[in-house]
């Protein structure tokens, strides 16, 4: 008997079987085809393996549980933006599920208590919305996707209670729920021609709408690869190579992306974090003055955030929880991010915020931070000493007392 360590994913569409019995064999057939056009080459792209289908529901394995969870970010905003385009009677509405654990492989088919919990764990979840365990949460890779706990569950057929989460969403009015991170990520997953064309055009339709400029990027680099590859394809060019081709289009897609749907602050703040020792104070100086001619007071406290983030200065933290008093919430998921940051300083700093602002939604990485602490805890900084994980534990009894 094999087995292995995957990630499993559970899909299906809310109120499928309601829909059917109201609409045609066509029209049916119509919308499971969107339906799969849509969500298996952005599987596939992330490096997942359709197991099977059964009528709207996708059982996919991944080898990596941050792969599974960015593909289910990837899903939820291709079909945000297909959704501002539908009519209401056409528009897709997707619950994602994935837990983590040992299966038995027997065939194309995985076997398994992971498997039944992943499934059972479908059946709570939220549409539009990305549902992982406690296992995936504490396997993935946390800096890169924000996630708030949901709570214990009781799920039929498993003896104790699971443990929730969900990625946490974008609070930018006009983005995708996700803010396209597994949508930016499939150049890294794309293997063969015919995945790639779909991805590249799932991506494409995706990407369109964060920024007017990234926008008609893509959509040229659309055009040129497409055609290339028709041409390259006519003329007899190994499949291999058409893949590879496709592969480099969306390194080079992704790479406008960022180059140009980012804001001059952003760029600004990369600029000075990656400058040169004796070019760094003028960089700094630069993305400051950009920052201070922000009209919001909420994003100048953000953006100040993540330059002192990046430069790796303690006040980070104070400059997010300004932000997040201001309303942001983005600014909340980011000091809840630095509870994992390698400088101990910052981590204690994130939690002392995190339990002034009172979110109660980060007990969860503040317990871990507690049981774990992190690099750096104890050692002598200059005269004063660090302990994250006491800084943890007090921010849990402030949360707790409040």
């Amino acid at each position: 008997m094999r087995t292995a360590n995957l990630a499993i994913v559970f899909t299906d569409i809310k109120g499928f079987t309601e829909r059917t019995s109201k609409q045609t064999l066509e029209q049916n057939e119509k919308l499971l085809k969107t339906h799969n056009d849509l969500l298996a080459p952005l599987f596939k792209g992330l490096g997942g393996r359709i197991v099977k289908t059964i009528g709207d529901a996708f059982m996919v394995t991944f080898e990596s549980p941050t792969s599974a969870v960015l593909a289910g970010v990837a899903v939820q905003d291709a079909l945000w933006t297909y959704n501002q385009k539908a009519i209401t009677e056409e528009q897709l509405h997707v619950r994602v599920a994935i837990n983590v654990g040992e299966v038995r492989l027997e065939g194309n088919d995985v076997f398994g208590e992971p498997v039944n919990i992943a499934a059972r764990v479908e059946g709570v979840a939220e549409a539009d919305e990305v549902t992982f365990t406690e296992s995936v949460y504490l396997s993935m890779n946390r800096a890169e996707l924000p996630a708030e706990e949901l709570g214990r569950f009781e799920l039929k057929g498993i003896p104790e209670q699971i443990r929730l989460y969900k990625v946490t969403k974008s609070t930018t009015a006009g983005e995708p729920p996700f803010a396209n991170k597994g949508l930016a990520r499939l150049a890294d997953g794309t293997r063969s021609t015919s995945g790639t064309h779909k991805a590249f055009e799932a991506a494409t339709k995706a990407l369109e709408s964060t920024s007017e400029v990234a926008s008609k990027a893509f959509e040229s680099t659309s055009r040129l690869v497409e055609s290339s590859l028709v041409s390259a394809e006519k003329k007899g060019m190994p499949r291999k190579r058409l893949g590879l081709i496709g592969a480099g289009a969306l390194v080079v897609a992704a790479a406008l992306f960022f180059l140009f749907g980012r804001s001059p602050i952003d760029r600004a703040i990369d600029d000075a974090a990656s400058a040169k020792t004796e070019e760094r104070r003028g960089k700094i100086d630069a993305a400051k003055k950009l920052i201070a001619a922000e009209h919001s007071a909420k994003d100048r406290s953000w953006y100040l955030g993540q330059l002192s983030e990046k430069l790796g200065e303690n006040a980070a933290a104070g400059h997010y929880a300004a932000a997040a008093r201001a309303g942001s919430r983005d600014a909340e998921n980011q000091l809840i991010k630095l509870l994992g940051h390698q400088k101990c300083q910052l981590r204690s700093a994130a939690a002392d915020a995190l339990a002034d602002l009172q979110v109660k939604r980060a007990r969860g990485a503040l317990e871990d931070l507690a049981e774990d602490g992190g690099p750096g805890d104890g050692e002598q900084v200059l005269v004063f000493g660090c302990n994250s994980k006491q800084a943890a534990s007090t921010a849990l009894q402030r949360l707790n007392k409040d």
